[in-house]
């Protein structure tokens, strides 16, 4: 089975100059940063501790500023510039890794379908969901397990909307629990008919608000959102976060244009994370492993379901019923369990769409 894999490349220049590739800078930093050693993080990267110091030299003289203060005696650290180096390399993976992943499966795909025909293979499984880490696990197993996955990130509304015209297979959306169950609920039912489409329940997960570690703006509550001095990130228009943070904000009686930086979107949870990380903005809303990984407070508001929509009719053909018996097995269960903030208690339930979304 083809894989690609595309992963962000950045690189730093003064005008016409040849950049230079921060790939290995970044890693040699992060190894010093980790080690507080030069010489044990250039063997940790495979370089000899001269070439190592050379590579430091160099992008200190591009920049004009230091990036190591080496003090004989008391090891090495990163300056804050070369701290924030490495958050920047974090963001642009946090906001890019999604959409390159979503590429390069429709090439792989796309590749696939101009080779010769292999008679043993199987339809892919097209899978359509906003960016998840519960999601990301899965997919990761299914390839692990030889099963082939058409991958395409978008937003909730989106997804099932593609669900619906026949684009995918399955279709990831999230619904809070419960008194904005059903208001959120009716959006997805637009799509979603009793009898012709099934509910996979994936996950259930935390979302709260995200803020710098310590909480230096003593940030506690949405209500804090509209003080000047607090800056918001959003998630896009038609993702499950945005349609959450709408619906909590109605019930608070804030307005959009009460809240400083609402406009200003980032698409995933992650990046959204990392956006607050590199001091751009001081709180949002996600799901809290992404709060976790960029070392952020994480307040909780609320619990929701994280479902796969599929079309009743194909859960007994072969592909899918491997994809359903994997996302029940002990093994992918634990890793959902292991995410902060998630629940792997019903993972791989099947529900009708009454059942999981109460018109009423």
């Amino acid at each position: 089975m083809m894989r690609i894999h595309i992963t962000p490349h950045w690189g730093v220049a003064h005008g016409a100059d040849d950049p230079v590739d921060t790939t290995a800078l970044l890693a040699l930093l992060a190894a010093i940063q980790e080690s507080g050693a030069i010489a044990q993080a250039a063997r940790s990267t495979g370089l000899s501790y001269r070439h190592a110091w050379g590579q430091v030299k160099r992008a200190e003289e591009l920049f004009g500023h230091p990036l190591v203060d080496a003090g004989r005696g008391r090891g090495s650290t990163l300056t804050p510039l070369a701290e924030k180096l490495i958050w920047a390399d974090r963001r642009i993976a946090a906001r890019l890794s999604p959409m390159l992943s979503s590429l390069a499966s429709e090439l792989e795909h796309e590749l696939e379908r101009a080779l010769p025909p292999v008679p043993s293979a199987t339809a892919p499984v097209r899978l359509h969901a906003s960016h998840g880490f519960a999601v990301a696990a899965l997919v990761e197993q299914l390839e692990a397990a030889q099963l082939s996955v058409e991958l395409r990130y978008r937003n909730s509304i989106e997804s099932v909307a593609a669900l619906a015209r026949g684009e995918c297979d399955l279709a990831g959306f999230h619904v809070p629990i419960g008194e904005f169950a059903v208001p959120a609920g009716r959006r997805f039912r637009q799509w979603l008919r009793a009898g012709e489409h099934s509910l996979i329940h994936l996950a259930v997960r935390a979302q709260g608000l995200f803020v710098a570690p310590g909480n230096p703006l003593k940030i506690r509550a949405l209500t804090d959102l509209r003080r000047p001095d607090v800056r918001f990130v959003n998630r896009p228009e038609g993702s499950g976060t945005r349609m959450l943070t709408e619906l909590m904000l109605a019930k608070q009686g804030i307005a959009a244009g009460e809240i400083n930086g609402y406009a200003t979107a980032e698409f995933t949870h992650a990046a959204v994370a990392a956006y607050i990380a590199s001091g751009m903005a001081d709180v949002g809303v996600g799901v809290q492993t992404a709060a976790q990984r960029f070392g952020l407070h994480f307040m909780p508001l609320l619990r929701e379901r994280y479902y796969l929509a599929v079309p009743t009719a194909t859960l007994q053909q072969p592909s899918m019923r491997k994809t359903l018996a994997l996302m029940q097995s002990p093994r992918y269960r634990s890793s959902v369990a292991s995410l902060a903030g998630y629940e792997a208690g019903e993972t791989g339930k099947v529900l009708g769409v009454d059942e999981a979304l109460p018109a009423y």
